[in-house]
């Protein structure tokens, strides 16, 4: 009884003032890495050392007359990007996808009447009723509960859900929701539900007091999105590879250029002489082994519903 003459305390938004909130602060929405272009797809593919060798081997090839081995290097070269370019432009495509539909639906009380909207429209300010299954939509502070109970492991990684009570005087939710900025998020017997969490059990009614990145969830997109992508212990082992025996390719054939030249005063033929002898030592067959394998990885993981946005995270899964 006490809680119910507490909520008539609350003033809920009406829908011009939810509308020019949003118009604001903007959509409640969490931050996300720009969908990636084809061509920047593609550029990432070719700067990876491996493909340059491949590259520039089968353009040796092709200087030295040998046409019919440059095709086959190069056309590997086409179809290794091909496969790379399919497999990744199908997993950018399932996560916006994916995104899509995870905003989650929200019942909120505007004007009086009970409305249910997009998650993305849900403003601060805005009063929330929280259901058993419901996901929350934005951090907010919980002004009347039933033995409400929130899954949080998506912020804290507790397994077990933890249990809610409403605040004791409603007439203090501004200096409350103040109090939830300043503390660790999650905990048991507190008044704030946070978004992304999950109502496992219980009834609320809950008044939002942060949307989009000022959401907990917010900050920690946030955070990530300063995060630099690392190389795979594959990636650098390859380049590490790569760049020795070119560097001992290199040495050879130079070493080939003088002693031929010098022996038999030939600097063309000697230079082919080192050029075939350096094509011999490089391991052409390595990058097209490699791509497809992780390739042929990608595509197992997607049969097992596990999107991989990066080729060489394959090798990282796999181990």
């Amino acid at each position: 009884m006490a809680h119910q003459i507490e909520l008539e305390f609350i003033t809920e938004l009406s829908a011009s003032e939810a509308a020019e909130r949003l118009k604001q602060e903007g959509y409640n929405e969490l931050p996300f890495i720009q969908h990636r272009q084809i061509w920047g797809i593609a550029i990432e593919i070719f700067q990876e050392p491996i493909f340059l060798l491949l590259l520039g081997c089968g353009v040796i090839y092709l200087f030295l007359g040998d046409a019919q081995e440059a095709l086959i290097l190069l056309g590997f070269v086409f179809f290794i990007v091909g496969i790379n370019l399919y497999q990744e432009q199908k997993t950018e495509k399932s996560l916006e996808a994916l995104r899509d539909l995870s905003s989650p639906r929200a019942l909120v009380i505007r004007d009086g009447e009970r409305q249910r909207i997009a998650g993305r429209e849900v403003v601060r300010g805005d009063v929330i009723v929280l259901s058993e299954g419901d996901r929350v939509p934005a951090d907010a502070v919980v002004i009347w509960s039933t033995s409400l109970s929130v899954d949080e492991s998506l912020l804290t990684g507790e397994s077990l859900p933890v249990r809610k009570q409403a605040v004791e005087n409603s007439a203090e939710l501004e200096m409350i929701a103040q109090r939830a900025t300043q503390q660790r998020p999650g905990g048991e017997d507190f008044p704030f539900v946070y978004s992304g969490t999950l109502i496992v059990q219980g009834q609320g009614i809950a008044q939002v007091y942060a949307t989009g990145i000022h959401t907990e969830m917010g900050k920690i997109g946030k955070a990530l999105q300063t995060v630099e992508p690392e190389d795979t212990v594959l990636q650098r082992e390859t380049r590490r590879i790569v760049s020795r025996l070119t560097f001992v390719a290199i040495a050879i054939c130079v070493a080939v250029v003088v002693i031929y030249s010098a022996t038999r005063g030939d600097w063309l033929q000697g230079f082919l002489a080192g050029l075939a002898l350096a094509m011999a030592i490089l391991p052409n067959e390595i990058p097209v082994v490699l791509a497809i394998f992780l390739a042929l990885g990608a595509w197992r993981f997607s049969l097992a519903r596990v999107l991989t946005r990066r080729i060489p995270v394959v090798e990282t899964l796999g181990c």
